[in-house]
């Protein structure tokens, strides 16, 4: 089972902030994005955050002290010029590297939102998938929406989501971390948990699962997957994966993986 813990607060600077409205409108949705050495992709990121059909939105990124790549000075440039399409705009970086789990964990702890988007830096989203997935999340009817995936760039085919249904996480995870999250959920399942070797996405809805929240399916292609060399699809196969695998079971004793 999960242990219940309290996200860390990591130590990390705010690079940028803009925001006109004090108290965001009630339908405001967080969008958070983790960057890390992700210049070549950032820049198209945020801009389909920005066409979004749903108006009211708060961009968090926090960048996980990216050192080979000019990341933070493209998303800073961005969001300097953009910042008037967001009720809020804030650009965080962590004093020191310390992984996706925590980069997300800090993004949605400085979100102001209940529901809280998650992305990282080299993905995009169409226009419709937010104002699509508020509609299960706004008065909390489930604790995650998310919908199937376009996987694009070194592979172009539709992805792997599926409904929400433990029998189905059993044998592996096939909901990506491209999600909107209730804020409330995430803290009571004490956030994403930092695995050597990856799988934190599992462990999450495994978490989810266990806690016995629920997830909404949204069986439209709204939410694009880049597939490249050091992409999450492309890297969880490595030599280590036994060892991921028995953690995972070790931490969730129902999976059958």
């Amino acid at each position: 089972m999960f242990e219940r813990t309290t996200p860390r607060n990591i130590a990390c600077d705010i690079l940028f902030e803009a925001g006109a409205t004090p108290t965001p409108p009630r339908d405001t949705i967080t969008v958070a994005v983790s960057l890390y050495n992700y210049a070549a992709f950032i820049a198209e990121c945020l801009s389909s955050i920005a066409a979004q059909t749903h108006q009211a939105i708060d961009l968090v990124v926090v960048d996980d002290h990216s050192t080979t790549d000019a990341s933070v000075a493209v998303a800073t440039d961005w969001m300097k010029t953009h910042h008037h399409r967001f009720a809020r705009t804030t650009l965080l970086r962590h004093r020191r590297n310390q992984g996706l789990a925590e980069t997300r964990n800090t993004a949605i702890l400085h979100a102001r939102t209940d529901p809280v988007f998650v992305m990282d830096a080299d993905n995009q989203i169409y226009p419709r998938a937010l104002a699509r997935l508020y509609e299960f999340v706004a008065h909390r009817d489930y604790d995650a929406a998310y919908t199937q995936l376009e996987l694009f760039g070194e592979a172009r085919r539709p992805g792997y989501a599926d409904v929400w249904d433990k029998d189905i996480f059993r044998h592996g995870n096939h909901v990506d971390a491209m999600a909107l999250v209730s804020r409330a959920s995430w803290a009571e399942v004490g956030g994403y948990t930092h695995l050597q070797g990856g799988w934190e996405d599992y462990d999450f809805w495994c978490k989810f699962i266990e806690a016995g929240m629920t997830g909404a399916y949204v069986p439209e292609m709204l939410c694009r997957y880049r597939v490249h060399g050091t992409s999450m699809m492309r890297t969880e196969s490595t030599a280590s994966e036994e060892q991921i695998r028995m953690q995972m079971i070790m931490r969730h004793p129902w999976l059958r993986i």
